[in-house]
């Protein structure tokens, strides 16, 4: 029996399965989409069985070593679609299954140098094998870096074996249990009859009496006894403890309040009608849902979920990470229950692993989770959602470059069910597929307790400093955030930049502090007075004077929600305020904790950047500001327009959500961009009807297809050498009709210090492409593996920063 392998080396000379023989005694075990460890070359390595076959062209094939799963983790259709993906993104098979399963199942591997006999007299490292045969390698770096080539020479000369480990990373968490093993009189007998000594083996028999089986920790916190007393207990044959394996709950010590399906309007019922019709049929098609904010879209979701569970099917549903909130889970907890597995980042990674388990176990029906839960080991899917489906997260940023929309559509095809895309401002080449009967539109025209969309008002920035108001916040905004703390109503505030100021600047010479590794300005936090990249995470303490000139005169510049904090403390010290981005959420369960205080109306403020825009339902939210509203549209990106119409909805969709009327205030500098004018009248259409225009005139995306490779290293020469022969080759391929751009610098030219350069190909049919890209891969893969050169290649580009 021979086993085909991937394994775990993300090199393109080994993307491919390779041949390995089944050892008698695990012919039994080995399934496809199992990993098992296998000997490579000198290594060991994790891998993934693909399939199997009853021959090898090839003679003396090594052994399986071991297998790691007692069930496949991938099942068939997971095979197949990592195959798939791997072609249609050009990433390497290790890679795109690896990114189709939780973390803590990644291997890790370790190496260790062992006595191979009785070592010679003269052994020079005798000292440090003392009473052991097995140094590790790790070891041998962290004291002892100095002998290491001591190491080396005693392994040439055979003193010493080099072996190497394959430790899987998951581990199942365990518990003691404590449970009788007499009846409960028989045990209060034994009670009554132990000695006043023994006062605590009394009380854990008389608490088993009343309950039980019980965890024994929990036991012992009870009852005020030690492990001991219970060990003596079972020594009498009282009691017995076993071990057993437990999932960690990221939600325990939660009840959910059951909910229940609301009545919908005639809107609804009519938007749920080809979902439900697809379900009934068992075919796929693909569902584009636009709905206004507050429309209602949520309970469509949950009463669709409904009718699959009701067949017996599963479902998927995908939220963006900054839209899945505590309150976003809790619907969905609410109505299904223990039913419910939920996968984002705020977990563990034990935590996302024990929720995994429960999906390939068949213990749960329903996932929740940002994009890699797209990959759940559901068997009998009846229904994919997709959240805020234009949200740009849903494109993963390094390999495999996939976008979770793609691989849904993929997912529906394969068990015909369909798929449902949301949103209140739909991604321009789905509203375009919709347009042309790709996909079917469902429509909410209105919010389900038929209040009006709130009014949007915008300032102009340009007029306000004009008159001689330099604040950071217009005086419409200002005298609308008074109205609001009088009534004991709530604002939001939306600022999508964090830190203090976004640059910091020499007056005397104009020198701007950049990272020392990336093209890009330091952007100031006042906490700990640091300057930070967020691009590489170079952290370096505020200068007091200019690295430069040496001059006096450093100013900020630019406005973040650090500054915007202390600005509302000096201009409204009664307003209680709470900031969320990405420094006050990065502890586990800050995200809960500050909603949570702002939903009991512990606050009138919430200050916040994008994780603040979906997702949130307040009622006493009347008021939202939009500090910068044009703070993304000027930069090199050709969706800047559609990701500030976007935002800017969103945002607005926050208020007035329910019977208290809300208003909207946008401050910007630019009123004039069709973007906020369109997006300050709530109105979608004309502003698809526009940006299409300037992208049929501009060849973008959905009127081209937009591919990017971008090459990067240590040595701008090399760099730009590269690309020039990567750009020269595509052009001697491609049709006369597609466009090569570049090479040029990318907007962020150089990153962790290393240059990077692009070149871009705008197209309507290449079907070569992948082979053209393959090919360039394939040519330049011994620097690749073996030098700093970096090519990386994304098929359908997002966002070309």
């Amino acid at each position: 029996m021979i086993a085909q392998v991937v394994v775990d080396l993300p090199t393109g000379l080994v993307n491919k399965s390779f041949d390995y023989k089944v050892p008698e005694h695990l012919e039994s075990s080995v399934l496809p989409g199992m990993r098992v460890i296998v000997p490579f070359g000198p290594r060991k390595l994790q891998g993934f069985v693909t399939g199997f076959s009853s021959s090898s062209e090839h003679n003396k094939l090594k052994p399986i070593e071991d297998v790691l799963d007692p069930v496949p983790v991938l099942t068939d259709e997971l095979l197949k679609l990592g195959q798939w993906l791997s072609e249609e993104t050009l990433s390497f098979y290790i890679t795109v299954f690896q990114a189709m399963l939780p973390a803590a199942m990644k291997a890790s591997y370790s190496k260790s140098f062992v006595l191979t006999g009785e070592p010679p007299d003269d052994f020079p490292l005798s000292p440090l094998f003392s009473g052991r045969d097995e140094v590790s390698l790790e070891e041998v770096m962290r004291e002892f870096p100095e002998s290491l080539a001591l190491f080396q020479q005693q392994a040439r000369a055979g003193v010493l074996d080099v072996i190497y480990k394959v430790k899987d990373q998951a581990v199942k968490k365990k518990k003691k249990f404590v449970r009788l093993s007499l009846t409960a009189a028989e045990a209060e007998a034994m009670a009554l009859k132990l000695p006043e000594r023994s006062v605590k083996q009394k009380e854990v028999l008389l608490s088993l009496c009343t309950l039980p089986e019980q965890e024994l920790q929990t036991l012992l916190n009870s009852t005020g006894s030690s492990a001991q007393s219970v060990a003596s207990l079972e020594k009498k044959g009282a009691v017995c403890i076993d071990t057993r394996e437990v999932y960690r709950d990221p939600f325990a010590g939660r009840t959910e309040k059951k909910t229940q399906p609301l009545e919908l309007t005639e809107l609804q019922e009519k938007a749920i009608q080809p979902l439900l019709h697809a379900m009934e049929k068992n075919e796929h098609e693909t569902v584009l849902l636009h709905g206004v904010t507050g429309s209602g879209k949520t309970e469509i979701y949950l009463q669709s979920i409904d009718k699959a569970l009701n067949s017996g099917k599963e479902s998927i549903v995908l939220v963006p990470e900054i839209a899945l909130t505590p309150q976003m889970v809790t619907r969905f907890k609410g109505r299904f229950g223990s039913k419910v597995a939920v996968l984002h980042s705020g977990l563990s990674k034990g935590e996302k692993y024990d929720e995994w388990r429960k999906i390939l176990r068949k213990e749960v029906s329903v996932v929740v989770g940002a994009r890699s839960a797209v990959f759940a080991p559901f068997q009998n899917l009846g229904l994919i959602i997709i959240d805020e489906e234009h949200e740009t997260s849903y494109k993963q940023d390094d390999n495999p470059r996939y976008h979770a929309r793609d691989v849904a559509i993929w997912r529906g095809n394969h068990h015909s069910c369909p798929v449902v895309l949301g949103s209140a401002t739909p991604s321009l080449e789905s509203y375009a597929r919709a347009q042309k009967g790709v996909y079917t539109l469902s429509s909410l025209t209105k919010r389900v307790m038929m209040q009006e969309l709130p009014p949007v008002e915008v300032a102009d920035m340009r007029e306000e400093l004009h008159e001689g108001n330099r604040s950071m916040f217009s005086r419409l905004l200002m005298e609308e955030m008074q109205i609001r703390l009088q009534n004991n109503e709530q604002i939001v505030l939306f600022l999508n930049r964090r830190g203090y100021s976004s640059f910091v600047l020499c007056r005397d010479c104009g020198y701007a502090v950049t990272c020392p590794h990336c093209d890009i300005s330091l952007t100031y936090h006042k906490k700990g007075h640091q300057l930070k990249c967020h691009y590489c995470g170079h952290e370096e303490m505020m200068p007091e004077t200019c690295p430069s000139c040496t001059g006096q005169h450093i100013r900020f510049f630019g406005t973040g929600t650090q500054k915007v904090e202390e600005e509302l403390a000096r201009l409204l010290p009664e307003a209680r305020v709470i900031r969320m981005d990405v420094d006050t959420t990065s502890r586990k369960g800050s995200h809960e904790k500050l909603l949570t205080a702002f939903g009991k109306g512990e606050a009138d403020i919430l200050l916040g950047t994008q994780m603040i825009a979906k997702g949130l339902d307040f009622p006493k939210v009347t008021l939202v500001g939009v500090l910068a509203a044009d703070s993304m549209l000027h930069l090199p990106d050709f969706r800047a327009a559609e990701k500030t119409f976007q935002l800017l909805t969103q945002v607005a969709g926050r208020a007035g959500r329910d019977e208290l009327p809300g208003k909207v205030v946008i401050q910007s500098y630019d009123c004039g961009h069709y973007s906020i004018e369109f997006a300050s009248r709530h109105d979608f259409l004309s502003f698809y009807n526009r940006e299409m225009h300037t992208r049929r005139s501009m060849q973008y995306p959905p009127y081209y297809f937009l591919s990017l490779i971008t090459v990067s290293h240590p040595d701008l020469v090399k760099t730009i050498e590269v690309s020039e022969k990567a750009a020269e080759y595509l052009k001697t391929k491609l049709n006369s009709s597609s466009i090569i751009l570049g090479p040029v610098a990318s907007p962020i030219a150089r990153l962790k210090d290393r240059y990077r350069y692009q070149v871009m190909v705008k197209y309507k049919n290449e079907p070569g492409l992948r082979l053209y890209i393959r090919e360039i891969l394939n040519h330049f893969q011994r620097e690749i593996t073996q030098t700093q050169l970096q090519i990386a290649v994304d098929m359908n580009v997002q966002s070309i920063m």
